[in-house]
């Protein structure tokens, strides 16, 4: 893919702590200059100046310097996706300035919650960066296009409808004079935003849909001068690290913290709510050596009799009792099932997963009676900002939330805050001093919020004409929602919708295969482990689970795997098309080289349409060598090619290193895996290329980029592995089948 150079690759890392509401409207809401200043100075700015606080702001979205530098607003968080990136890119398109000028800010949250929530929603996940922002934040280029326009129109005394812009520049058209946006822009922030704001139609586009080059400092991420929230330093500035009961729902008994208290570099051991105790030292390795020294005596209650092998069996009886939560279903699959001429069933595992984030749960606070500050790597700054508001015991207006690069998220550091929360009350222990909370990678693997653990049985009817008349599929397991958005699952009755993405009967997660009798239910059982948003979610397992048992009832159908397919897909045209791109570019009607074997599966989900297709070769019954993937990717609208092709590849890497490697378990109520060594991730030398083919524009919605594909590279390698050895794998991690990827 072509990529087109942006020289303005790295951006002033100040806005990272002073935030665009010091832009917009010279507003400091709880700022503390001497930390700004100091924070300004470790992250290497090179300079302790705050950001101007008189640039114009015009509209909400957009500030343009006299020298027609751009700051694009930008609320949603990156993680390495490249959001921040898009974002820009369509704000820049119906502003129609120069890209080469562009950068981007952070508004604060708490100036947010001042001005209405003028800036929207702040959380990043769900791959809603890009499609639930397109349309105001490229209303807000428009906008200010507008405004720019009309302030030049003024200053010559001419029609706007004479003027048009391009490229920074403003031009009256019939006398062929000139202005930049920089000259207008303090008279344009004083004009009114346009309430009616027509968008450009997309076959007019020139920078959505271009490979343009990232503007969030890659170039520092890859040389290391990235500066992470674990890096940030402050004058006086202590460092805590923590422990909380390993059993879930456990409590601090007691604890005995003199020998920690007398260890070099120790300034205080404190207790953290009922259910923790922190070390605060110097330095990390200090409070680190010291929490060991710390000998707490904890109430692990009724949850430490919990084990993984009874969570599984109160799973396997959720697959067999009568009562569950119907979300999809059609005809009568009873009927249909008691009239087959052959029944085929299958019964799939899929356990508890870690975010296993690079940086750990990270987060520095600063609290005094009047104020309140927090620096976060957040996915949501508004989730942030309640945390600190709720944990200081200030009001809102007394407290802030400052956002910085995070060290990975996938879902981990958006709607659970529980890192922010503790770091606060730490600080309120210690009023005026910065504190800085690093978890120990043991304490981020032992309390995530973690993917859900699930069962799936799956039976399917068979006619005597060898036509699949219907499906019974039964989920047994845990309900996020049912832990984290509890309103929701009162609104639907007890059920959680979110369990059936994939399965849907419509919708953005809607199932893609017709069939003439159906039914999918989910007999929720929750487990004392904490559930949480895990990149891809339910989706992951639905697609194994279904996608797999596809190529089981071609097998049993006597048919081929893709026209199988297919012939079950005529309602879903957009998903046909996926699949057809993958087959295709995999060679599936074309014998494979000697001992390679392939497989397919595709799925919609998060609003795009997604398929993979693989080539693998086995060798001693158990050894898994991928040579390649062929993934094929219709979301919709795409804004940046290059990042897409990127996230779809990134994708695959947690996709695959969850079905060889990854999976949580529990002992006597706690977590097992404690770090890599245990928690594994597939190897770049275990990685194969994967070709990503991009369907633009197969439908007016905007669909998501970053989640969607995951689903697909695992069952995907799953039936190219029965073809390979004639063995149906169906429970994951296929480490414990004795399963390795090479």
């Amino acid at each position: 893919m072509t990529t087109n150079t942006n020289n303005n690759t790295s951006t002033s890392r100040r806005h990272f702590i002073v935030g665009s509401s010091a832009i917009a409207t010279g507003l400091a809401i709880g700022f503390d200059l001497s930390l700004i200043s100091s924070a300004n100075a470790a992250m290497g700015t090179g300079t302790t100046a705050m950001t101007p606080l008189d640039l114009p702001e015009i509209g909400v979205w957009v500030v343009v310097k006299p020298n027609d530098d751009v700051i694009v607003r930008v609320v949603r968080s990156e993680m390495g996706q490249g959001t921040i990136t898009g974002l820009a890119q369509m704000v820049a398109e119906e502003l129609e300035c120069d890209w080469k000028k562009v950068s981007y800010d952070y508004p604060s949250p708490a100036e947010s919650l001042k001005r209405k929530n003028v800036w929207g929603s702040y959380s990043t996940g769900g791959s809603r960066g890009i499609r639930t922002s397109e349309q105001y934040v490229r209303k807000g280029g428009a906008a200010a296009r507008i405004m720019l326009v009309q302030a030049a129109a003024n200053q010559w005394n001419v029609p706007a409808s004479e003027c048009v812009a391009k490229n920074s520049v403003i031009t009256h058209t019939p006398s062929g004079r000139k202005t930049t946006f920089g000259k207008v822009s303090i008279a344009a922030s004083k004009l009114e935003v346009p309430k009616e704001v027509p968008l450009k139609d997309p076959k007019d586009w020139q920078i959505i849909g271009k490979s343009l080059n990232r503007i969030d400092g890659v170039a520092d991420k890859v040389t290391g001068k990235q500066v992470y929230a674990i890096d940030l330093k402050f004058p006086g500035m202590l460092v805590a690290t923590i422990k909380e009961s390993p059993v879930f729902g456990g409590k601090v008994k007691s604890y005995d913290a003199a020998k920690a208290q007398s260890m070099k570099g120790v300034k205080k051991v404190v207790q953290v709510g009922d259910t923790a105790v922190a070390v605060v030292a110097d330095t990390f390795w200090q409070a680190k050596m010291a929490m060991e020294q710390v000998n707490i005596n904890w109430d692990s209650g009724a949850n430490v009799n919990v084990s993984s092998a009874s969570i599984k069996k109160m799973l396997e009886d959720g697959l067999e009792h009568p009562d569950s939560f119907v979300h999809n279903t059609n005809g009568d699959i009873k009927t249909a099932i008691a009239g087959s001429a052959k029944t085929l069933q299958s019964t799939f595992f899929y356990p508890f997963l870690n975010h296993a984030t690079l940086e750990p749960q990270t987060a520095t606070a600063k609290w005094t009676p009047d104020a309140c500050d927090a620096w976060v790597p957040t996915q949501d700054g508004e989730a942030s900002l309640a945390a600190v508001i709720a944990a200081s015991g200030l009001p809102s207006e007394k407290c802030n939330v400052y956002k910085v690069n995070l060290g990975g998220g996938f879902g981990r550091r958006g709607a659970f805050q529980d890192f922010t929360t503790q770091a606060v009350n730490i600080a309120k222990q210690m009023p005026g001093t910065p504190i800085k909370l690093i978890w120990t990678r043991e304490e981020d693997m032992t309390q995530g919020r973690y993917h859900p653990v699930m069962m799936c049985k799956l039976t399917a009817a068979i006619d005597g004409k060898n036509n699949v008349t219907g499906i019974n599929m039964r989920l047994s397991g845990q309900s996020i929602l049912a832990a984290v958005r509890p309103a929701i699952v009162a609104a639907n009755k007890g059920k959680d919708p979110v369990t059936f993405q994939g399965l849907e009967d419509s919708g953005e997660h809607g199932f893609t295969y017709d069939f003439p009798n159906i039914t999918v239910d989910h007999a929720m059982r929750n487990t004392h482990v904490p559930p949480g948003f895990w990149r891809g979610v339910n989706v992951n397992q639905n697609a194994i689970f279904i996608e797999t048992f596809m190529d089981e009832m071609a097998e049993a159908t006597n048919m081929d795997a893709v026209e199988f397919r297919r012939k079950h897909m005529g309602k879903h045209p957009r998903a046909v098309a996926v699949l057809n791109a993958v087959a295709d570019g995999i060679g599936w009607t074309k014998p494979a080289a000697l001992g390679v074997f392939r497989g397919v599966a595709q799925m919609r989900s998060f609003g795009s349409y997604v398929a993979a297709a693989c080539e693998l070769s086995v060798t001693n019954g158990n050894e898994v060598k991928i040579h390649r993937f062929v993934a094929a990717t219709d979301p919709g609208y795409v804004v940046n090619p290059a990042q897409v092709a990127r996230q779809v590849s990134g994708s695959f890497v947690y996709g695959l290193s969850a079905l060889f490697e990854e999976e949580i378990t529990i002992e006597k109520g706690a977590v097992v895996q404690k770090n890599f060594d245990t928690f594994g991730s597939i190897r770049l030398y275990q990685m194969p290329p994967v070709e990503t083919i991009i369907i633009q524009g197969g439908g007016k919605d905007w669909g998501g980029v970053g989640e969607p594909t995951i689903a697909v590279a695992a069952p995907a390698v799953l039936n190219a592995f029965y073809r390979a050895t004639g063995k149906r794998l169906r429970n994951v991690p296929l480490k414990n089948s004795g399963i390795k990827l090479v």
